[in-house]
This record gives structure tokens, C-alpha cells and sequence, in this order.
């Protein structure tokens, strides 16, 4: 089976993706910022089989511990999560734009800088961006965040081009009304019927989409199964818009 890295495993597709990874027999390496506490580490390695929590918290620490325990992971899930804050476009600062590009566009592209080399050797590989369908339909108020998951896309898009001669592919799930407590909270979105209503009003499935149904399509590209499909965007939305 795979060794697949995943990063931020318990935000945004985080849970479903590490749920049916380790389902399917696959060794799941994982980073997180709390995972600097080596209780959190302990804590999260006991509840779970196949599953390794990472000190590292830098990509080259990451390279670094990986090789030394085990080997170059066959599948990259860069699954980068910031929270939205709605403003209208004259209102935001700087350092808005700013912090969530650092969080979901340069912390992915550092990731696969670092462990490009070596996969390069390998000649074999995969990269899942986690980026957003926002782009599909931009909203008012959500500028930031259409603006910083379109680059993500767009670097996925280059990274492909320049690799495939590798033999390495790399591609993006693109999410929109995925159910998570960062982006779409059970409270508000599930248990709420005025938000449920919202949801089947605006959604032609009729629902949120659910963690386990986005982690069988990023196990799909992470474990290499289809290595000629690359470059793709998959939008994982339902039917919206």
C-alpha cells in the first residue's frame, strides 16, 4: 500500500481524507501545528493505526524526519485551510491577503519545492492540492479568499506541466459546500433547519457534501492509481453553481 503525507488532518478535508486512506491499507504521515506538543503527537498516534504524527514543521524538517523513519512518500495531500472573514473588497488590509496566502498558496508550494528533487529521482508520484470551487462563482464579499484558492489552482496547473515529463502527476479537488466546522458548521448548516433549507436551495444535491465522499476521490489521485490524469481540476460541489 501507499505512504501518503496529509497535511492538517483535522480541518477542511483533513478528516474524510485521513478516514479512508487508513480504510484502504494506507500509511498516513501527518503535520500539524499543534503536532510541536509531543503529548498531541502521543495523543493522536494512540487513537489510530498506520497513522504518524510528524514533529517536523517546516517542509525541509518535514523531508528530513520522513526519509530518516521512513521512505518518499508515494502521494503529497497539501490540505490548506484559513478562516474566511467576509469583506467587502475597500476594506481589506494587507495583512488580510497576506496571512491567507502565506496559509494556502506559498505553505503548498514550499511543500512540493522541498520534495520535488527527490521525486524527480524517483520519477514516480503524486501532489492533491485542496483548493475551492469559489472561483467558479465569486461572491461579494469573499474576495480574499476566491483570490488566494484561484492561485493555489493555477500553480497546480503549472506544477503539472512541469513534472509530468517524471512521470509524477499533480491535480486539485475543489471544494465547495463540503461540510466542515471551519467552512460550513454542523450547528449552523446541519442541525439549523433554516440553514439546511439554504443548503438545498442553493446546492442541486441538496446537501452538504460529506468528508468520507471527498476522501475516496483525494485517495484516488493521492495513491496513483490513474498517473496519466493530471492537470485536472475536480470540482467537488454537488452541482453548484
Amino acid at each position: 500500500m501507499s505512504l501518503v503525507l496529509l497535511t492538517n488532518p483535522t480541518e477542511y478535508v483533513g478528516p474524510g481524507a485521513l478516514e479512508v486512506l487508513l480504510a484502504q491499507g494506507h500509511t498516513v504521515l501527518c503535520t500539524d501545528k499543534t503536532f510541536a506538543d509531543p503529548e498531541a503527537r502521543i495523543r493522536w498516534e494512540g487513537a489510530r493505526n498506520r497513522c504518524h504524527a510528524l514533529a517536523a514543521q517546516s517542509a525541509p524538517e518535514m523531508l528530513s524526519e520522513i526519509m530518516e523513519r521512513w521512505t518518499l512518500p508515494d502521494g503529497i495531500v497539501c490540505n490548506d485551510a484559513f478562516p474566511n472573514h467576509p469583506k467587502e473588497i475597500g476594506c481589506i488590509t494587507d495583512s488580510e491577503f497576506i496571512e491567507t496566502f502565506e496559509a494556502v498558496v506559498l505553505a503548498p508550494i514550499r511543500i512540493a519545492q522541498t520534495f520535488l528533487p527527490a521525486m524527480k529521482n524517483r520519477r514516480t508520484g503524486s501532489f492533491v492540492f485542496v483548493t475551492s470551487a469559489r472561483e467558479l462563482r465569486p461572491e461579494p464579499g469573499y474576495a480574499v479568499p476566491t483570490t488566494v484558492r484561484a492561485a493555489a489552482t493555477t500553480f497546480m496547473k503549472a506544477l503539472a506541466k512541469e513534472v509530468a515529463p517524471y512521470g509524477i502527476q499533480a491535480n486539485s479537488v475543489a471544494p465547495n459546500y463540503l461540510y466542515s466546522e471551519m467552512y460550513y458548521p454542523r450547528a449552523k448548516f446541519v442541525d439549523d433547519p433554516a440553514g439546511r433549507d439554504l443548503i438545498s436551495r442553493t446546492v442541486p444535491f441538496g446537501r452538504l457534501g460529506q468528508p468520507e465522499e471527498i476522501g475516496e476521490l483525494i485517495a484516488f489521485f493521492a495513491c496513483g492509481r490513474s498517473p496519466f490524469i493530471t492537470g485536472q481540476v475536480v470540482y467537488f460541489t454537488g452541482g453548484w453553481p
